[in-house]
């Protein structure tokens, strides 16, 4: 019998390391060059496309798939415009995470011609803490392209990166999130990888995440969705908090589940921030990667998995974030990527 649900699958499509911020808690740490061609973009739009298509084919079951386009910067390239014709014209949900400070009113209507579904810029808090964070100026640079988006009428979505620096201020964004049009206000955790290993000391205490998402999750704030990545907040999810819809993960961590990431030069990883190459879409097949990879593989095996996540309950539902596992562990390897995770709460 058909599966009625369908299935989410995403790319999340890195176009560019080159950005125009020198954030500190970037993940990037510069060790890649050789963008792909538009070409090769395109081939590769083709190829999921196509990939999916089989899929629905052979097993009967229905997806829900999208592309998220970043960088760096994905305003940085010139064919940017094209890229995201590309995927207009394969009927692709898509969506684009950005600083925000490139977006003018032209291209902000530009982005609504070429379809684009929603558009994610980081925000890191009140002025002064996110210029501390993204450089002096930046969150002036940043709110005109949010003023722009609102404009062009496509969904808005504000996210934070949660550390010791920002989290204070979070309620405050909740107010200003509201007050500026956005329709959803997103959080994830501080991954202490690429660039970012130097605030490994300012991650947030298991405690700290704790008091701070039941905080979150027991506010009313009206028509602002709060939206999250995070598994560990998946914990929150029950039948009394529907009015989150979707917005309270329910799948878990992504890795090795509902979606890759592929890197500039065409280098595939489980997760942007879990920096374990399983294949290069220029030489590899993607249905051979997802169907093969030994790490994918591992990242599925309840059995592989180390610590409290290991023994969880709530495994299938959560898993932990592996990219934060993977960064504090410090072993390197399939062991680090499986340990548990150092923030989650649960006893």
């Amino acid at each position: 019998m058909p599966i009625s649900n369908a299935f989410d699958f995403f790319i999340q499509l890195h176009i560019t390391e080159r950005c125009n911020l020198r954030c500190s808690h970037c993940y990037q740490d510069g060790s890649r060059s050789g963008e792909m061609t538009l070409g090769e973009i395109t081939s590769l739009v083709d190829e999921v496309s196509e990939m999916l298509t089989a899929w629905e084919e052979t097993y009967a079951v229905p997806f829900e798939s999208s592309f998220t386009v970043t960088g760096g910067e994905p305003f940085l390239r010139s064919d940017f415009s094209a890229i995201l014709d590309a995927l207009n014209q394969k009927g692709f949900d898509t969506y684009i995470l950005t600083n925000g400070t490139l977006i003018s009113r032209e291209r902000a209507r530009e982005l609504v011609d070429l379809g684009v579904s929603g558009v994610q810029i980081s925000l890191e808090g009140p002025e002064q803490i996110h210029d501390s964070i993204r450089g002096t100026g930046s969150f002036a640079a940043s709110m005109n392209g949010i003023q722009n988006i609102v404009s062009s009428g496509i969904e808005l979505t504000l996210n934070t990166t949660l550390s010791e620096i920002n989290a204070p201020y979070f309620m405050d964004m909740i107010s200003l999130a509201s007050a500026l049009g956005a329709q959803k206000l997103g959080f994830s955790r501080l991954v202490p990888s690429g660039g970012g290993k130097q605030l490994i000391n300012k991650m947030l205490s298991s405690t700290a995440v704790e008091d701070l998402y039941r905080k979150i999750f027991s506010l009313d704030t009206g028509g602002l969705k709060i939206v999250t990545g995070d598994p560990v907040a998946s914990q929150y999810r029950s039948p009394d908090q529907a009015a989150y819809g979707s917005s309270v993960p329910s799948g878990g961590c992504a890795a090795g589940v509902s979606g890759l990431t592929i890197m500039p030069d065409g280098t595939v990883t489980p997760c942007r921030r879990l920096p374990i190459p399983i294949g290069n879409v220029r030489t590899d097949s993607l249905r051979e990667i997802w169907a093969s990879s030994e790490v994918l593989n591992s990242l599925r095996d309840k059995a592989l998995y180390q610590g409290k996540c290991g023994d969880c309950s709530r495994w299938t539902s959560c898993r932990g974030c592996r990219a934060i596992a993977f960064a504090t562990v410090g072993t390197g390897g399939m062991d680090a990527c499986l340990a548990e995770d150092p923030q989650c709460f649960m006893k």
